[in-house]
């Protein structure tokens, strides 16, 4: 008897120690019987010209899969030498019915350059979709089954979530339908270089492909994101996934349905981050807000007086902690709101409105944000330099301004990064008009700090901070 008291009390103790984090994992059998039947499979036909003197054929694999490349190496495709042969590729991914009446949303590179756009659904029904609207820059596209009285999936708020907190994802990575994934959110509002205007929700959940355009839930069964992207080496899921979260996905969505298309807000400045040693080239007491490299013409930023060197901290009262938040917000903003940026411009700050225009189609489809800048410095000058020619200056778009880098011999400009070919076009706060004229500008530039140098390479404009020496 004794001895069964003792393991008795041995069993409980042993429950009490294990952490109360243990005790209390999150059960997610629940949401995935609930809301699997609204998650479809969604496979979008390509045509695809192919030739090839090689004979036999790879096995046919899902588009994305891990090893899809060595096996074509190794298998090649059948056809005719020297002439091309036509086949269909299956792009596949996955969606979710968020509207009783049929309406889908996935992933725009799901269903790209389909010809034909097949939806499955759970309980193994057909369907042929319509395409409403795709939209490149965000990864969202809208398509419709006819069909009624479909399970729907509830929409939440990607604002109000968490790093830390769990979320669930259904997909059909590698075609296997309504697979079930959890994790935790990783991250908030990163920014991915092939994508300036979505702040990504970044997870550890299991993400492979197939599960692009799937949903990815909270603990209450709502829709917080659209899973779009993983991190990978390999093809497979490596532990970072990313999905657009689904407050700017309802946003596209709306826009598509309504028109096709979608309009978002554009500023038009070039903008690098503010590192370290920028910030106190600067004066400033931390690396904050978003660095304009270029203010492009005819833009509402030069309309509105901005300059080069201006770092933009705070628009329509939102902060800028990081360069890459700038762009998905001056994209959400609606075109033609008139909004002041807190900037600062030399020792101050100031505040500048602006009336946001919509962004151009051109403009959409290229960068808005100039390359990372070189290999920051911690040392001085060193360099020979040359003026530049009319023609030349003409043809950078510098005005009157620039002198090129002819050799770099030294450390104080070998360590800032500064490049044989580099153009100066500014030096501190002021335009660098002629070679004479920057030797002045060195000459009165105070000893050990850092100055903010702008210079072109290959096209682009780009800050880097130089120190000087200390006597």
């Amino acid at each position: 008897m004794k001895t069964y008291r003792w393991f008795f009390l041995a069993a409980i103790l042993v429950a009490l120690s294990v952490p109360a984090s243990a005790r209390h994992l999150p059960d997610f059998v629940e949401l995935a019987e609930k809301y699997s039947p609204a998650v479809v499979n969604i496979s979008a036909a390509r045509e695809r010209v192919a030739s090839d003197e090689r004979s036999g054929r790879a096995p046919e694999l899902p588009e994305g899969m891990p090893f899809g490349d060595l096996f074509e190496h190794f298998f090649g495709e059948r056809g005719q030498p020297g002439l091309p042969e036509r086949r269909e590729r299956g792009s596949m991914g996955s969606g979710f019915i968020y509207s009783a009446d049929g309406y889908i949303l996935t992933n725009h590179h799901v269903i790209e350059n389909g010809s034909e756009i097949v939806v499955r659904l759970s309980d193994r029904r057909v369907f042929t979709a319509e395409l409403i609207g795709s939209d490149p820059q965000s990864d969202v596209a809208v398509l419709k089954i006819d069909a009624e009285d479909l399970p729907t999936l509830r929409l939440g708020s990607s604002e109000s979530l968490k790093v830390g907190e769990w979320v669930l994802a259904i997909g059909s990575p590698f075609g296997f339908d309504h697979s079930v994934t959890a994790g935790i959110v990783s991250a908030k509002g990163r920014s991915l270089p092939s994508d300036n205007y979505v702040p990504f929700i970044q997870t550890d959940v299991a993400i492979n492909p197939g599960n692009s355009g799937g949903p990815l839930f909270n603990m209450d069964g709502e829709v917080v994101g659209i899973n779009s992207q993983i991190y990978s080496r390999t093809g497979g899921f490596m532990g970072l996934s990313f999905a657009i979260p689904i407050d700017m996905a309802v946003e596209v969505a709306e826009q598509l349905r309504a028109t096709g298309t979608v309009t978002r807000g554009w500023l038009g400045v070039l903008i690098q981050e503010v590192t370290r040693e920028l910030a106190d080239s600067f004066g400033m007491s931390r690396p904050t807000g978003a660095l304009v490299a270029q203010v492009q013409p005819d833009s509402p930023a030069e309309k509105a007086g901005f300059r080069t060197g201006d770092v933009i901290l705070r628009f329509n009262g939102i902060d800028v902690p990081r360069s890459s938040a700038l762009p998905p917000i001056v994209g959400r903003t609606p075109v033609g709101s008139e909004v002041d940026v807190d900037v600062r411009r030399g020792d101050e700050e100031i505040v500048i409105g602006v009336t946001i225009e919509a962004l151009p189609e051109e403009v959409a489809s290229a960068r808005s944000r100039v390359p990372a800048q070189p290999a920051q410095p911690q040392s001085l000058l060193g360099m020979q330099i040359e003026p530049l020619t009319a023609d030349e200056r003409s043809e950078l778009g510098l005005g009157d301004t620039g002198i090129r880098v002819r050799e770099v011999t030294d450390n104080p400009a070998r360590a800032a990064g500064i490049r044989p070919g580099d153009v100066i076009a500014q030096f501190g706060n002021a335009p660098v008009t002629s070679v004479e004229e920057f030797r002045k500008q060195v000459e009165a530039a105070p000893a050990g700090r850092s100055v903010p140098v702008l210079i072109h390479r290959g096209g682009n404009p780009v800050f880097i901070a130089l120190r000087m020496p200390n006597s």
